[in-house]
């Protein structure tokens, strides 16, 4: 096997990765109605355990019944606590009988605020409006968000004792944390400056942060900008260009809280899909070239890298590059841009790349095509999956394309 920066470990707190690749979160919608795994869940994720990689991100967890974006949304309680034990034993147990270490598993928190079932919004946000018309009735109160740090923690206790090495404070892609940083023209504590926009994210890491035993994992992905125009994004300017000014302020402050990963992403995958997910092929036409969005990840996460090097960062948008995959992931790491490389939708595709690359056997041709068939069969309200090289998700899109 040849040596490369992709396969050595890397020591994170008090634990060791046992390689750079990491299976990002993507929701497969196909969890049971009380939140816990389904058949399906289950299945993806033993296919996760059984690929070799270091670091295993579980797809979005709410935190709460009214936070959860579909009916089959994951949410670990203390009823299901059991099944997902169950999971993440039977997911070590997998990754020994491949004669592997352990992969280090972290589930990630959310409330899914605008795209909750029914919408809980931050402010008025007349470009999202949009697509998905709210009123002021949809605007959620100071009292209500002073209630969800206490759930971000219990959350995350819950998650210590279902066998997680940490936690995700997820604050990206126009969730609620994510939409309170650009709560500019929202009143109260929670709007308007800079120290307001950020608090309740910066609760909730604390809460979440003092929940777990001082050796576990506390991670977060983070939106560093939603490349939406100043005063409705964040991590912009009044034109909309990336503006790395107050994200700087944010990952410091992160910092300082005890976050050691930091998994990057840019943009919202229901407003500018292509910022996050460069499209390859697909009905979809991106007002931009793929390699304009590869290269602002490129670009954003060097910043972060140059600016924060004790936080281990996580890089994004790999799926992208097929055949190139391998030697892409690897030019990252040897020019610093990321400590680690995250790979989406390619999990879905091809969970083995990265166990079939260290065999001598990665097949290009089992590569994810960059279609996004996954998330329009999520938007369909339907299971997610890779629906042109799984059978069971290519019947689904096929029934659903109308």
């Amino acid at each position: 096997m040849k040596e490369r920066l992709l396969n050595s470990a890397l020591t994170v707190g008090g634990f060791e990765i046992p390689n750079r690749v990491v299976f990002q979160p993507m929701e497969g919608c196909d969890c049971e109605v009380d939140g816990r795994p389904s058949t399906l869940t289950i299945k993806k994720y033993m296919r996760a355990a059984r690929s070799h990689a270091g670091l295993i991100w579980f797809e979005a967890n709410a935190v709460c019944p009214e936070g959860r974006t579909n009916p089959r949304q994951m949410m670990l309680t203390r009823e299901n606590l059991s099944a997902f034990k169950a999971l993440t034993e039977e997911m070590r147990a997998a990754a020994r009988a491949e004669g592997v270490p352990s992969p280090i598993l972290i589930l990630q928190l959310t409330h899914s605020g605008r795209q909750s079932i029914t919408p809980m919004i931050a402010y008025r946000h007349p470009i999202y409006e949009e697509k998905r018309p709210v009123t002021d009735e949809n605007i959620v109160s100071d009292e209500y968000l002073d209630t969800l740090p206490a759930l971000y923690g219990a959350s995350a206790a819950l998650a210590i004792e279902a066998g997680f090495d940490g936690v995700d404070v997820k604050s990206c892609h126009g969730y609620l944390l994510q939409e309170l940083l650009s709560a500019f023209t929202r009143e109260g504590k929670y709007g308007g400056a800079f120290e307001n926009r950020t608090r309740l994210y910066l609760d909730c890491v604390r809460a979440a942060k003092n929940a777990m035993p001082k050796e576990a994992l506390l991670t977060t992905r983070l939106g560093v900008s939603d490349m939406i125009p100043r005063p409705y994004g964040f991590g912009t300017d009044e034109s909309g260009n990336l503006d790395l000014d107050e994200p700087d302020r944010l990952i410091s402050l992160l910092q300082a809280e005890g976050v050691r990963i930091l998994n990057v992403t840019v943009g919202n995958p229901y407003y500018n899909p292509h910022i996050n997910r460069p499209y390859r092929m697909g009905t979809y036409t991106p007002p931009e070239a793929a390699e304009a969005g590869l290269a602002r990840f490129a670009f954003a996460e060097k910043h972060i890298k140059e600016k924060f090097p004790a936080l281990a960062v996580v890089g994004s948008g790999l799926s992208y590059y097929r055949e190139d995959l391998i030697e892409r992931s690897e030019a990252l790491l040897l020019d610093g841009v990321c400590d680690l490389v995250g790979y989406g939708r390619m999990t879905l595709a091809y969970p083995n790349f990265y166990k079939d690359e260290k065999n001598g056997c990665f097949d290009p041709k089992k590569c994810c095509v960059a279609c996004s068939k996954c998330t329009a069969l999520m938007r369909r309200g339907r299971v997610s999956g890779c629906a042109v090289f799984l059978d069971h998700y290519r019947k689904l899109y096929k029934e659903s394309d109308v």
